[in-house]
């Protein structure tokens, strides 16, 4: 009987317990909390502040708090904009396809063709102390090289190859691409890396038993499995490159012009309001690309 008693004790004591007990679906909420509220404050304020501040009127005298579709009407509405946008969008097809093309075969390169760790580990190193300077000093490291007077041009010249220097080299689409291309490449190589060093070898040696030649391997075998961190890079490339400003500015002499330089003009001009509306029309032209990446390939299996 007092073995029943203290039974029937203990199931009230937990029973009583229980009803003081925080649910379980709410501790993983309570546990989100001070992640919310550092995004919230730093990145979903910031967003609707730019939001908000796009509908505003403005004049060269301030800013006027109103709700007036006017930034948006003539941002879209001008052909200047639309062959803006055509232009960063080139900017962005070009240089997504070289940086992906170098980046997987400079990851494929550290994956399967170096055996040691070691060496891996060392060679990637090397690929990313060039990122330890600013960018500024890396893109504008390209002058003295392709400059009318530079080591490309004279070398050509001295060879014999060319009569004169050759002017497309510098402050020109082809130097904003080729400094581009330097600056966001191990943006790609680094998932793509990550992603072939998680396959398992025995897939290959499988392959090979079922008589798949070294290019059958790589087209029915790697690409397939290294495709989530072609699209991580893919997104980071995108990213970037629709919102660079400098390199258009610096690389291109003046001659080009993207979205994010546009805006840049806008804002030392103090147009806020319209750079504001170019910002938001921004915003969902690089979420709708980051979502058609994602509706190709399922990267969750990276993450």
């Amino acid at each position: 009987m007092a073995t029943i008693a203290s039974s029937d004790a203990e199931q009230e004591t937990q029973k009583t317990g229980r009803g003081f007990a925080v649910p379980g679906w709410a501790v993983a909420y309570l546990q989100a909390t001070p992640l919310f509220l550092i995004l919230g404050f730093f990145f979903l304020l910031p967003i609707a502040m730019i939001g908000i501040v796009s509908f505003w009127d403005y004049d060269f005298a301030g800013l006027y708090p109103a709700f007036l579709t006017t930034n948006y009407t003539d941002t879209l509405g001008s052909w200047v904009t639309w062959k803006t946008y055509i232009n960063t969008l080139k900017f962005t097809v070009i240089v997504w396809a070289l940086t992906l093309f170098i980046g997987f075969w400079v990851a494929y390169f550290l994956a399967f063709h170096i055996r040691r760790t070691s060496t891996q580990m060392i060679l990637f190193l090397v690929c990313t102390v060039p990122f330890m300077t600013s960018n500024i000093i890396r893109m504008i490291s390209w002058i003295p090289v392709l400059g009318r007077n530079g080591l490309v041009n004279s070398t050509l010249i001295e060879m014999g190859l060319i009569p004169q220097p050759i002017e497309w080299l510098l402050y020109s689409d082809f130097a904003v691409v080729l400094a581009m291309v330097h600056l966001y490449t191990l943006f790609m190589v680094t998932p793509i890396f990550n992603t072939l060093m998680r396959i398992d070898r025995s897939l290959f040696e499988a392959a090979r038993d079922a008589g798949a030649s070294g290019w059958q391997v790589l087209w029915n075998v790697v690409i397939p499995l290294a495709k989530p961190g072609m699209a991580i890079g893919s997104i980071f490339v995108v990213t970037l490159v629709m919102a660079d400003f400098s390199t258009v500015q610096v690389m291109s002499g003046g001659q080009s012009a993207s979205i994010a330089l546009m805006m840049k003009n806008q804002m030392s001009l103090l147009q806020y309001p319209a750079a504001a509306a170019n910002a938001v029309v921004l915003l969902i032209v690089v979420l709708l690309m980051v979502a058609a990446i994602l509706r190709i390939v399922d990267i969750r299996k990276e993450l």
